[in-house]
């Protein structure tokens, strides 16, 4: 049976990536720092506590995975918010605290996870990044930047590992549903003196779709990039995101 890693699979895009590659066949394993969330998974799932900036923690769950056999696909999905702040009110350490989560944490993921691909001489490597990582977003430079910076690794990877048939990719998404948007929705609003809703609004209407995607789908598109039906995607970002047309609206 084909296995996965998932950092950060607990809740969110995580939990969706784990239902859908669990449905594919794959033998799931997650790792998350909430402890309750990943009491909450599915009784058949690999948990692990981990925090996935933690150099100590990737390397024991590496290693754990790597006596069960390895890992044929890594879904390097682990990521916070940050701060929404102009950037010179951010204070470093809170620029430090969602870089190292969302850049660092995806590093760590795959420095681990590309010798036991390259052992078994195949594998897929998913990134989570956003539409942030493509476009910038006003208030949000610390989350921005490791998000930008995260496609320069997974590119960096795919020329790397390539040789090796490991592919690596890049997914995007959009604004999506859920309990971490929320808090998103309210820092914005707090921030440029609108609503919760007229922000919401204003996410929406800057997609040529109108709408916010689900977790469902970037889960959907993780587990193409997984499959043999993108044997030759490699190095690619691809955004689910309705396709955003500004990504700074003002209403």
């Amino acid at each position: 049976m084909a296995r996965v890693l998932i950092t950060a699979g607990a809740s969110g895009i995580g939990r969706a990536m784990g239902e859908g590659f669990a449905a594919a066949g794959y033998e799931v394993w997650v790792t998350d720092v909430n402890e309750a969330g990943l009491g909450e998974l599915p009784t058949d799932w690999i948990t692990h506590r981990a925090n996935a900036a933690s150099e100590e923690d990737m390397r024991a769950v590496f290693a754990a995975i790597a006596a069960a056999g390895g890992v044929d696909v890594l879904c390097a999905n682990a990521g916070v918010a940050g701060p929404t702040a102009k950037v010179e009110d951010v204070e470093l350490a809170d620029w430090q605290a969602c870089v190292s989560v969302n850049l660092e944490g995806a590093f760590l993921a795959a420095k681990y996870a590309a010798p036991l691909m390259k052992a078994a001489g195949k594998g897929a490597i998913v990134v989570t990044s956003s539409t942030a990582g493509q476009y910038g977003y006003p208030n949000r430079a610390p989350y921005s930047a490791a998000k930008w910076a995260v496609i320069g690794l997974t590119k960096t990877l795919a020329m790397e590992l390539g040789p090796h048939g490991i592919r690596a990719n890049v997914i995007c998404p959009g604004a999506v549903e859920g309990p971490r948007i929320e808090g998103v929705l309210e820092r914005e609003a707090a921030a440029k003196g609108m609503t919760r809703d007229e922000v919401y609004q204003g996410y929406a209407s800057g997609t040529s779709m109108g709408r916010f995607v689900e977790a469902g789908d970037i889960a959907n598109m993780a587990v193409f990039l997984a499959s043999d039906a993108a044997r030759l995607v490699s190095g690619q970002v691809i955004a689910v995101d309705g396709h955003t047309e500004n990504p700074d609206p003002k209403v």
